[in-house]
């Protein structure tokens, strides 16, 4: 197979890593004879497969609706002689539309989705989805299948392949105490963190009205949170005008989440409305007890009692009986180190996940090309 996987996204979270940890995993496995990787020039994508020596080639579009660049993207994958487009975002979505649709690529699309967002909103969005060029919608939870099934019409087009994690980037486990030291926490004090950008459905609010709560009830602890974001500043009003500032460490973004995460007592995760959470599995790489909500694709992810506990979605209350309950009760915090490191070896690592994909496309491709051989042999016939 000759792959190219194309985004249009600039930023740099869960599903852009993807992308990198696919392309590593493809050519670690053999699973491709060769890849791409097309993406802006400008992006965090570029910069980081630029560095790994990756085949990335830069292409800057100026809209969802640039056909300019549709029209470059058909003519780049004739070039490439490549047989299959993976998608990873939305605008790339409609512009792989516009290619097919306009520009001659006659390639099979490969959807992959992670958001639990309705798409059936108006009558463009609901038509790309159920575009005949599009084969696969590959899901990372099924709770966005779910909600994919009021727009596109052809179910069978829907499958889950989950998250990612790269066990080789998470080596550390134990604790060096340097959060401590650099942020002036008291030996004796746990660290309870959270890792997300400051966005509405990873819902802050719980999580700060949450830490409240904790302090009300003295738990010895510090609180730190992890990430950039829209909403940091009505967060950073909400920790004051509950007096948290001393409780709450914002550290902004860092690169180094595989030596902060180990420093974690408990990761507390109050997304509520989450397709998975990445960062859930690397926590339990990094052998870190978790509570989280029991919301969209989390509970694929967690395991109530098993591998971490689940609370009630925006009830502090919960939230915090959860982190009591953890953090009193060694045994429970040495089970679900133990069942969420083997729940993620067994579901969630590269080999895993790259190999359920890859079985995906090739079907794609193999179908694709069936219907080419059917489709020269009744031309055939014809003449």
């Amino acid at each position: 197979m000759r792959l190219i996987q194309v985004t249009v996204s600039k930023g740099w979270r869960g599903h852009e890593q993807k992308i990198i940890y696919l392309y590593e995993a493809f050519k670690e496995y053999g699973y491709v004879n060769e890849q791409w990787i097309i993406c802006p020039e400008d992006s965090q994508t570029f910069k980081v497969a630029t560095q790994k020596g990756m085949n990335v080639i830069p292409l800057n579009s100026k809209s969802e609706y640039d056909l300019k660049y549709a029209k470059q993207f058909s003519r780049i994958a004739k070039e490439l002689n490549a047989d299959l487009v993976f998608i990873h975002n939305s605008q790339a979505h409609t512009l792989m539309v516009f290619s097919s649709l306009i520009f001659g690529l006659k390639l099979p699309l490969v959807l992959c989705r992670t958001l639990i967002k309705r798409v059936d909103t108006n009558f463009f969005r609901k038509w790309k989805y159920n575009y005949s060029g599009i084969k696969k919608i590959i899901c990372v939870s099924y709770p966005v299948v779910n909600i994919l099934k009021y727009a596109v019409k052809d179910h069978s087009k829907l499958c889950v392949v989950g998250s990612v994690t790269d066990l080789k980037k998470f080596k550390k486990t134990q604790k060096t105490g340097f959060l401590h030291k650099q942020y002036a926490i008291p030996s004796t004090y746990k660290i309870i963190g959270n890792i997300a950008a400051f966005s509405g459905f990873k819902d802050h609010v719980t999580w700060v009205n949450t830490v409240a709560e904790l302090v009300k009830r003295g738990i010895k602890a510090k609180y730190i949170l992890v990430g950039e974001g829209p909403l940091e500043t009505q967060i950073k009003n909400q920790i004051s005008d509950l007096g948290l500032e001393n409780e709450i460490i914002m550290t902004g973004f860092r690169n180094d989440i595989p030596e902060i995460l180990p420093e974690f007592d408990l990761f507390l995760f109050t997304s509520n409305n989450e397709p998975t959470g990445g960062v859930l599995l690397e926590s339990y790489a990094c052998k870190i007890p978790i509570v989280a909500a029991n919301a969209g694709g989390i509970p694929e992810v967690v395991i109530d009692n098993e591998t971490g506990l689940l609370a009630e979605v925006g009830n502090p209350i919960s939230f915090a009986d959860k982190v009591e309950q953890m953090l009193s009760d060694e045994n429970l915090q040495q089970k679900c180190k133990v069942n969420g490191r083997n729940y993620l070896i067994e579901n969630f690592t590269k080999e895993v996940i790259a190999k359920k994909m890859i079985n995906e496309l090739n079907e794609v491709l193999q179908k694709n090309k069936r219907i080419e051989i059917e489709i020269k042999r009744l031309y055939t016939q014809k003449i």
